[in-house]
């Protein structure tokens, strides 16, 4: 029997955070979300990452432990996400009684053999730096971090796959090239051994490259593979904008090889270089959240200049006229 590919096909939430009521439809492949502050961009990721950990599982996660200090989570919300399959299904997650409820027709069970890939939230925070003892800890204390923080560490902590897939080892050797070696756990610790056999604590590493030795041991543990989930939270952050292409091209090679991808960005280069980047076939869908008299809003773009409501772009034109405006005085757009 063939195996169907695990893709979230939609979102719907209900008066869940800045969302009163808004129905949302995913590609299967890369999914860049933007939008202000405060419009839920990460709300969202999060979301839907618990949702697909309790389906994964078959277990029930909280879902205010992804959100640490976020108290409103605590109350009264609901949401509904969709697995795109062979037919329909379905997850119903109910904050309000704390109960979950996975549907494929009447049954929690599929009757489909469906190919249960690990799901990976990456973080805004760097975390592999702060690993040492940290799962120890949490298991022995209520710490404040959500439960994305905690999961990013324990995955990066499996060990190495004994086998390599030629996309595998294609990634490997591009980001190998970026961190100049490649990423090892001993002793609760993460280094980088460089390719002169120098060997690095992770923390001592400059952190824009932290990321990319992260994504390194994510994929060298064989968690990021086809029919995997990828969620990515501002992949940007303190990365030089010299290496945003490589990170756009590495997840457009992902997205060609049965990765999901949903990302949230306030950066103009990642977004644009998604549009420069692509190949036919590739399957990349923007996604503008927007504040309304009735909770956060979406608009859906295929490319990046056909986007509404673009926040990144409204800042770059304001920085475009401030210029002016210093250089030759008060312009205004009829000049």
């Amino acid at each position: 029997m063939e195996q169907a590919i695990m893709a979230i096909e939609k979102i719907k939430l209900e008066n869940f955070t800045v969302f009163e009521n808004i129905d949302i439809d995913f590609c299967k492949g890369a999914n860049v979300f933007i939008g202000e502050n405060g419009t839920g961009k990460t709300h969202l990721l999060k979301a839907m990452y618990c949702m697909c950990s309790c389906y994964i599982t078959r277990a029930f996660h909280p879902l205010n432990e992804f959100f640490a200090g976020h108290s409103e989570i605590e109350q009264d919300r609901k949401m509904f996400i969709g697995y795109n399959k062979t037919s329909p299904y379905s997850i119903k997650f109910n904050i309000d009684n704390d109960e979950i409820r996975c549907e494929s027709g009447a049954s929690y069970r599929s009757s489909h053999e469906i190919d249960r890939k690990p799901v990976i939230f990456i973080p805004t925070k760097e975390m592999l730096s702060h690993s040492k003892g940290l799962l120890a800890l949490e298991r022995e204390r209520e710490i404040p971090f959500d439960k994305t923080l905690i999961d990013i560490v324990a995955k990066a902590e499996l060990g190495e796959s004994k086998s390599i897939s030629p996309l595998s080892q294609k990634l490997l050797n591009n980001l190998s090239g970026i961190i100049d070696g490649k990423v090892i756990y001993e002793e609760d610790t993460f280094y980088i051994v460089k390719n002169n056999g120098q060997k690095i604590e992770f923390s001592m590493e400059a952190e824009g490259l932290r990321k990319f030795g992260l994504l390194w041991k994510l994929i060298r543990n064989g968690l990021i593979e086809k029919n995997t989930i990828l969620f990515w939270d501002e992949p940007e952050a303190n990365i030089n904008s010299q290496l945003i292409p490589n990170i756009v091209e590495i997840l457009l090679e992902l997205q060609r090889n049965d990765v999901q991808i949903f990302l949230a960005t306030h950066d103009y280069n990642l977004a644009k270089y998604f549009e420069i980047k692509q190949k036919q076939g590739d399957n990349v869908v923007y996604h503008s959240l927007f504040k309304t008299e009735n909770g956060v809003q979406y608009a859906k773009a295929i490319t990046y200049r056909d986007i509404v409501n673009n926040p990144i772009e409204e800042a770059n034109e304001k920085l475009y006229n401030d210029i002016l405006n210093s250089a030759f005085g008060e312009v205004t757009k009829d000049e």
